[in-house]
This record gives C-alpha cells, structure tokens and sequence, in this order.
C-alpha cells in the first residue's frame, strides 16, 4: 500500500475507534456500573497495555523530577475530561455529547489567544461562532422534550479540561518525552485519581457478568491504545491536518453507534448542530491561518514528540 494511502487509512482507523466509547461504554451504564469504575478500568487497562508498548520499544520509564508535578496535572485534567464525558452519558444521547466534545480545537486556540497572546484569525472567530450556533440547536430531544442543560455543560466540560491538557502538554518542559513515555504518565497520573475517587479499591464496581469484561478491555484497547498508535503513524505518513480533519469521524462514529445499538434519535435539527460543529471545527483546523501548534494537534501527542521518536 502506497505510504500516503496507509496513512490515510490509519488517520480513520484513529478517528472511528476513538468515536466507539459508547459502545463499550454504554452496556456496562446498564449494569449498574458509575462512570468512576468504568474509568477506573479503563485508565488501568490502558496503562499496562502503553506500558508494555513502551518496553518493547526499548524506552525506559525514567522521567526527570521537574516533571513529576506537571505530567500529575496533565493526568487529572484528562481524567478530568473523560470524566466529564462518561458524565454527560447519563444526561444525553452519547453521539450528541462526543459531537460537542470535538470542539476542543477551538477551545484550544481560545486559551492560547487568552493565556499566549495568540493571534485568533477571522476564520477562528468565525467557527467559534458557527459552533456555538450548533451547540444551541442541541437544545432538544428527539421527542421534543428539553436537552438536559447539566449534559450539555458536562460535555462542554469535558471539551474544555481536553484543551487546557492539550495546550499543556505542547509546553517545553514535554517536549523531551517521548509520545508512549508521556501517555503512560498521563494515564497512569489519572488512575491514581480514579482510584482515589473510589477509596483506593474500596468502592470499585465490578462487572456482573463475565462478558463485560470485554467491554473494559475492548474501551481501553480500541478508543486509547490503538487510537493513539494510529493517529502517531498517520501524522508521520500524511501530516497532522489531514489527520486532525479525519478527526471529524470520531462524532460521527459515536452518532451511528447510538442510533444502530442504543436507539438514540437524530432529529433533522440535531443533525443540523452536529454539522455545523464539525464544519466550524474542520475550518479552524484546516485554515491556513491557524498556527502551526494547532493543526499537530491529535489526540494525546504533543508537538515535537513524533520526530522524536522518529529519530
């Protein structure tokens, strides 16, 4: 297969496993499982599977001490936002909530114009308000009652916690890190905060039946380990903007998982906001005005890691 073709193939391999929480998620909702249990597993799970990724690629596990306190907080933020997230299940169709999560990237160029001194270009401030057009067509259910405003505040939430770990983790002090060594921490840093949540064990929910276990390993498999590894290798065959506009897959996805196995209605409206969210998303990352550090972003991988590890 040509390397263009490949990486084009791996940037949506990327985009659709990481739109397929849900699916996973959503049976253990059913069970009785809570969002901190779930999570709990699927930090643990991913952890040990990036970390034997990361060994078998000959990195140690060494970090320097400077690093310790900061990669912590880059853990707790992204728990943060997957916390947030598996949240706004509770309160909303989860394609709906994983549409209003993907705008993160302008979330993004909003705090480095506030905290950087970031130009925002027309562009930007053009998407940032068609976006927030489409978030208020997400106002109502398909059977017209009212959108709960807490799911809708949770996923905005959990956008919100993603960009801040996004502009954090393109600081210097990471850019050393190799990409698996810099996952690993933020996993394993929010690990320690579900597992704090649950008393350290104390109040983990196990699953009640012997299948979905599968579940917990498919959630920490399919949208984290793979998804990672895939975006990595797509942005080094074709370049972080292809990649980052494939990206747009991933609500997509979410969407028809909630219609095809959970029964979750788009109505005509709602498919209007979840298109204008990712015509305002794809506009910022593709303009040819957004700074360079926007359109590397992917996922969990901070900007100069790739060469990196490349060399």
């Amino acid at each position: 297969m040509h390397k263009k073709a490949k990486g084009y193939l791996l940037g949506a391999v990327a985009a659709a496993t990481y739109g397929m929480s849900p699916l996973f998620t959503l049976p253990l909702y059913h069970h009785g499982m809570e969002p901190d249990s779930v999570l709990f597993f699927r930090y643990l799970f991913a952890s040990l599977i990036v970390g034997v990724m990361l060994l078998a690629r000959g990195h140690g596990l060494a970090i320097e001490r400077q690093q310790i306190l900061p990669l912590a907080v880059m853990g707790w933020m992204l728990a943060l936002s997957s916390l947030c997230l598996f949240e706004s299940f509770n309160h909303m169709a989860a394609g709906l909530a994983c549409s209003i999560l993907f705008v993160y990237p302008i979330l993004v160029a909003l705090l480095m114009a506030l905290f950087f001194r970031e130009r925002i270009s027309w562009q930007v401030a053009l998407s940032m308000a068609v976006a927030l057009i489409g978030i208020g067509l997400l106002y109502k259910t398909a059977n017209g009652e009212p959108l709960s405003l807490v799911g809708r505040l949770l996923a905005v939430g959990s956008a919100l916690s993603y960009a801040i770990y996004i502009v954090g983790v393109n600081r210097p002090l990471f850019q050393s890190l190799p990409t698996l060594k810099l996952t690993f921490y933020v996993l394993l840093f929010g690990l320690l905060l579900f597992a704090g949540r649950l008393g350290f064990g104390r109040t983990v929910q196990l699953p009640d039946a012997g299948y979905l276990w599968v579940n917990l390993v498919a959630l920490a498999l399919l949208p984290t380990a793979i998804s990672f590894f895939c975006t990595t290798q797509a942005i080094l065959y074709v370049g972080a903007t292809p990649t980052a506009i494939l990206g747009a897959l991933e609500p997509l996805t979410a969407l028809a998982i909630g219609a095809l196995f959970f029964g979750e209605h788009i109505t005509a409206r709602e498919g209007l906001g979840v298109m204008l969210i990712l015509l305002a998303v794809t506009a910022v990352v593709a303009g040819k005005e957004v700074p360079v550090w926007l359109l590397r972003l992917r996922k969990m991988f901070p900007r100069k890691v790739h060469m990196d590890e490349k060399s």
